[in-house]
């Protein structure tokens, strides 16, 4: 199944076959033979003719590209560079771009001119910044590279490009990883030989697991994905990935070849949930098949080369007892599952990063498999267990601009859908309203989190956001809402020791005049911390009688919960 460059007979023999290993060498016993009917049949190459499978679209942007780089210097001066603006630049290469394909008869279309442009665009910029010349092409991209693995990467770069003449790319992408490895090492011990390129054993094994990586997965990020320890992969360029790594950010030492090897991971990420990342859509945010979160910016917006954020999360599920002593304590987990069982609507605040999601994913844990629970989120990445789960996911905006679905039209959707309980996983705009009306409409037991430092901060987010829905309220109208709806806040924080803890449980009791009452449960008291740096504290119950204890004496909870609390 790799691009057909042997002779007629060769090629009709190759589909009876999975294997993708190039058949020139099939080819060389029968050279010797010389029978009559042999030549008779090789003069006839049909299959000749037509090349092995039409220029795929990055060897498509690639041409463009270098069709284009000598022109740049006869249209860009250097001072240009530095006076004008990238869009300035920018719609310079795209009309020098889109003639020069014309002229020469590539068949890209403007979308894809729009790549070519981001790659052109970063050279010139780099090449100005670099000699302070226009056209150096990728040079200043390679000496701005760290030079330790350079002879290393220059030969990975040969290898693959001399792979991908022999290959048949469509038919490599369908095969299991296992069977394309072992299919690949063959044909780069073949390549090996020819170049005179001398690796031992484990050299070759990991460039042909690079390879296979660069072919299905996500490149050079693959054995960090495959790294459980990781939660948090951030890539700045092509020359610096960063991990956070047992609450820790630290420098990997991870690096792309270049600009395009990233933009080329970004638009594999994006297109596998069927979203798009260009020039003139930069910022995306989507999911990997794990359904890890991942952010990407791109060029002109990334000044540096596309970034992407990727936040892991763990294979296994996160329970209460998993948290119990590292980030809560076990009277206030017995509270949190009491909380999820007598069904009350539960706000998570914390600041990014603080664990939100992996701790709602925890009080999920309390619905009924009875229940008919509906998500909502902007990328889907609550690992929900029970068995009448509906998810929703929004939309972003089409090439015209039109098209989009956001939080706030999910959630009016989810309330034709009969649920029992909505959880959101990130509440962030005029969804608010709509979710707090739930709340208060025969929904309990419904989840969200938000971006806030404390409770009464979280408070007076929920009614600035129910402001952003476009509905007219009175603020006490909207308050009353907030007191009627929530009834516990649970505060987590990301401290400084890399540790997620709870910080305060509080319960929100009412309204005193315009002002929301809440009374705390539990709370975080720093103590000091040991000699690895690591925080001591200690988490203090504040010995009042819930406000819920009536609704836990309905479920037959109430003993335990005083229990817990007092």
């Amino acid at each position: 199944m790799f691009g057909g460059r042997g002779n007629a007979s060769q090629g009709a023999a190759a589909p009876a076959s999975d294997n993708v290993v190039p058949m020139e060498n099939a080819a060389q016993p029968a050279a010797p033979q010389p029978p009559a009917p042999q030549p008779a049949a090789a003069p006839q190459p049909a299959a000749a003719p037509e090349p092995a499978a039409e220029p795929s679209l990055d060897d498509l942007i690639e041409q463009c590209c270098d069709l284009v780089r000598p022109k740049l210097g006869d249209h860009i001066r250097p001072q240009d560079a530095t006076s004008k603006n990238r869009v300035a630049l920018a719609g310079i290469i795209e009309k020098l771009a889109t003639d020069v394909a014309q002229k020469n008869n590539v068949p890209i279309d403007a979308l894809n001119i729009r790549n070519v442009v981001t790659v052109l665009l970063n050279e010139v910029l780099t090449s100005v910044k670099t000699h302070g010349t226009v056209g150096g092409g990728p040079a200043p991209t390679v000496e701005a590279k760290p030079k330790s693995n350079k002879s290393a990467d220059d030969s990975q770069v040969k290898i693959q490009t001399m792979l991908l003449e022999r290959i048949d790319s469509a038919a490599a992408v369908k095969m299991e990883r296992v069977d394309l490895e072992r299919q690949v090492e063959e044909v780069v011990g073949e390549i090996l030989n020819d170049e005179k390129i001398r690796l031992n054993g484990a050299e070759q094994r990991q460039m042909v697991s690079n390879l296979v990586d660069d072919m299905l997965g996500l490149g050079p990020l693959e054995p960090l994905i495959a790294d459980d320890a990781i939660t948090d992969i951030m890539v700045n360029g092509p020359y610096q990935v960063y991990i956070e790594k047992n609450g820790k950010l630290v420098l990997s030492d991870v690096k792309f070849r270049d600009n395009q090897h990233v933009l080329n991971i970004c638009t594999r990420i994006v297109t596998k949930v069927g979203r798009r990342v260009d020039e003139s859509s930069p910022i995306c945010d989507a999911r990997l098949l794990d359904g890890s979160r991942v952010n990407i910016i791109i060029p002109p917006l990334a000044i540096d080369g596309a970034s992407i954020s990727i936040r892991k999360f763990s294979k296994q599920k996160i329970t209460f007892d998993m948290m119990i002593g590292g980030s809560m304590s076990e009277d206030m987990a017995t509270v949190l599952r009491i909380a999820g069982r007598v069904r009350l609507n539960t706000v998570v605040s914390g600041g990014t990063g603080s664990g939100k999601t992996t701790l709602l994913n925890a009080l999920s844990s309390m619905i009924g498999e009875d229940e008919r629970t509906i998500t909502i989120e902007d990328a889907a990445e609550l690992q929900l267990v029970q068995p009448h789960v509906v998810r929703l996911e929004t939309r972003p905006a089409n090439l015209e601009g039109k098209g989009a679905i956001d939080q706030q039209a999910l959630v009016k959707n989810c309330l034709r859908m009969r649920p029992e309980r909505i959880i959101l996983g990130e509440i962030r705009g005029g969804e608010a309203l709509d979710m707090l009306s739930a709340m208060n409409t025969g929904h309990d037991g419904s989840m969200g989190t938000l971006h806030a430092n404390t409770p009464r901060e979280a408070i007076s987010r929920l009614e600035n956001m129910c402001a952003m829905s476009g509905t007219k309220l009175p603020n006490d109208a909207v308050r009353k809402q907030i007191a009627a709806a929530v009834n516990m806040i649970v505060q987590i924080s990301r401290m400084r020791d890399g540790g997620r803890r709870l910080q305060k449980i509080t319960e929100i009791t009412g309204m005193e005049g315009d002002v929301v009452t809440m009374q705390d449960l539990f709370s975080y008291e720093y103590v000091g911390e040991d000699d690895d740096g690591k925080l001591i504290g200690e988490w203090k119950k504040h010995g009042v009688r819930p406000h819920f204890t009536s609704r836990a004496q309905y479920y037959g909870l109430d003993k335990e919960l005083l229990e817990a609390c007092l």
